[in-house]
């Protein structure tokens, strides 16, 4: 692989980086093409993407680079410090979990939560492994992703236990205020130009959410404690909890709508996820990870079967 790789790049990248990447960069392409083939107002949400991608998502991980909380390997493809992956990864989650969830019972205010739900559930199988992904290229030895933390701080399998509270938040926040601005749109009677600034205001009112004291509150009680202490295990816990019980008070199985072959990435997509992640830490010999990873891609994976299943009898 990496005699080949000496053929396309200057530095060849680790093999294992560059198919997760590419795997990233299809099921996006997959989704792109989804979106334009069933949305009623394909091009808003096209912007939603873009606008999540590159003035949220990644302007958010570059923040957290530069104030040396953790750091990432080269990719072939890089916005700023953050490989494309990134932030790729996080809005497949956050458009397949709005799509699976337009066909349910459960209100618009409590999608959230829900959506955050799906992104720590991805995550719990992704960065333990990219953690563990350790190579040396260009003369640099580096993981997929490098957490920078202290020792004492609580973690599970080394990564830091308010990294997957941290999915919720980024969920959560872009979610809520893109209801807000979808909600803006269907007012103004579906205007061409309200369509085209919603994405951009809304998703820059999420990242000043992101970055304000509301998520330190959430992540681990701050002010009252700080970063690395044992309440943070008690923040994961509460952001389990919320959405479990949003939807079993909420949801309960119900769906307002039938799956239909259009609905294939809602599916397709966390599963290829979870898949990829189970494949490379079977590959790089990760065992004590694989039980976390299984544990996760189960969770989900039963939770989208079951979400089919119910899809199918709303047909009937």
């Amino acid at each position: 692989m990496t005699d080949f790789m000496s053929y396309l790049f200057v530095e060849p990248f680790p093999g294992p980086w560059l198919v997760q990447d590419l795997i990233a960069l299809i099921l996006s392409l997959v989704l792109l093409v989804y979106i334009i083939k069933r949305n009623r107002h394909p091009v808003t949400t096209v912007l939603e993407v873009f606008a999540f991608v590159f003035f949220y998502a990644s302007v958010y991980e570059n923040a957290a680079c530069v104030m040396g909380l953790y750091s990432y390997g080269r990719s072939f493809s890089m916005i700023g410090y953050v490989p494309a992956a990134a932030p790729l990864i996080e809005v497949c989650v956050l458009i397949c979990g709005f799509w699976l969830l337009e066909k349910t019972a459960v209100p618009d205010w409590a999608k959230p939560p829900i959506i955050g739900l799906f992104g720590m559930l991805q995550d719990f199988s992704l960065d333990p492994l990219a953690i563990r992904q350790v190579f040396t290229s260009g003369g640099v030895t580096s993981a997929r992703w490098n957490w920078l933390i202290s020792a004492t701080d609580v973690n599970i399998l080394n990564v830091p236990v308010f990294n997957f509270p941290g999915w919720m938040l980024i969920m959560l926040y872009a979610s809520s205020c893109l209801l807000v601005g979808r909600w803006w749109y269907r007012k103004s009677g579906y205007k061409p130009l309200v369509g085209a600034v919603y994405p951009f205001l809304t998703i820059f009112a999420a990242l000043l959410l992101m970055i304000s004291p509301i998520s330190n509150l959430l992540l681990w009680f701050g002010p009252f404690f700080t970063k690395g202490s044992s309440i943070e295990w008690f923040m994961l816990a509460f952001h389990f909890i919320v959405p479990i019980t949003l939807l079993a008070v909420f949801w309960r199985g119900r769906m307002t709508a039938r799956i239909t072959a259009d609905d294939l990435p809602i599916f397709l997509i966390p599963t290829a996820l979870h898949l990829s992640d189970i494949v490379f830490t079977l590959i790089g010999g990760y065992s004590e990870i694989l039980w976390i990873v299984l544990l996760a891609s189960a969770a989900q994976t039963a939770f989208l079967a079951y979400v089919y299943l119910q899809g199918k009898k709303a047909a009937a």
